[in-house]
């Protein structure tokens, strides 16, 4: 198959829990959405490699359910033979995907820490795995923050591309046409691999807000005006929150987006609905 014509792949992103009660609870929250069949689940790394032994703990525990998972990678915080050795345990236990991205650098790193870009992870990967894994990279349809331009951004991505990634998961966005017209402008530079949008639930106001203003994701000022005017009525948030993603999932399917990847933050309830709400069983089926 091109990798084109892929299509209705729906997938969910979860973070390693620091407690004994956050692991209790993504289990039940693993087995709750393991039941939609999503073809894969993802695991983050934390910035600079933070979480990497629960990643790793997460991705085996995820893989022994009979689920497909996809690690999250990055080189922040460890040398090439560690990561070597990781890419080798997660081939031996029949862990066929990863996302590689550069990674957040922590804060109260040296200067002396040494970081490589997405392309050179990708290339690392497939120097020493050769095409064991499929290879998820990250894209920025309103731009990463730290790009200079529009144009050099696509450029960057097409890096990784050219070092061999399969597909790319975008940072989440509210903005339907920022992404139809990100995948234009990758069409036309050349890029042709599979550019699933990142989704990302709205159940409180808030951590989101904090949160795209960090990374750079924009929410259209109509869209706070009116999470503001709620306040802290946390029942109208989720039902305007659901309504909204549930229309901009609706528009990113119907004008040929290849599927979906829910960034679940370790909760099922707002995935769930937004899983009925689009009949995306029925998609399945369909494939």
């Amino acid at each position: 198959m091109d990798k084109t014509e892929r299509k209705n792949g729906f997938s969910f992103e979860f973070f390693p829990p620091r407690t004994e009660a956050g692991e209790g609870k993504l289990r039940r929250v693993q087995q709750r959405l393991a039941a939609l069949n999503p073809e894969f689940f993802s695991v983050t790394y934390g910035a600079g490699g933070s979480t990497k032994d629960g990643t790793r703990q997460l991705v085996l525990d995820i893989h022994n359910t009979g689920s497909s998972v996809a690690p999250h990678l990055s080189f922040g915080g460890s040398s090439e033979g560690e990561l070597k050795a990781l890419l080798e345990q997660y081939r031996d236990e029949g862990i066929n995907r990863l996302v590689a991205l550069r990674g957040d650098i922590p804060s109260g790193t040296g200067p002396a820490t040494q970081y490589f870009y997405a392309n050179e992870l990708v290339e690392f990967i497939r120097l020493h795995t050769g095409d064991h894994f499929h290879i998820d990279v990250a894209c920025y349809p309103e731009i990463h923050p730290q790009s200079e331009s529009y144009d050099r951004d696509i450029h960057f991505f097409k890096k990784k591309i050219d070092a061999g990634a399969d597909s790319a998961i975008t940072q989440y966005f509210y903005n339907a046409d920022a992404y139809f017209h990100f995948v234009d402008a990758c069409r036309k530079a050349g890029i042709d691999t599979p550019i699933v949008p990142g989704i990302m639930p709205i159940t409180n106001y808030a951590k989101l807000a904090r949160f795209s203003d960090s990374c750079g994701a924009e929410i259209p000022r109509w869209m706070r005006k009116r999470l503001q005017g709620y306040g802290d009525d946390s029942e109208s948030i989720r039902a305007f929150g659901e309504e909204v993603v549930t229309s901009l999932c609706e528009k990113l399917l119907d004008g040929g987006a290849p599927g979906l990847h829910f960034y679940t933050m370790n909760q099922a309830e707002a995935v769930e609905a937004l899983w009925q709400n689009l009949s995306l069983s029925t998609r399945h089926q369909g494939q």
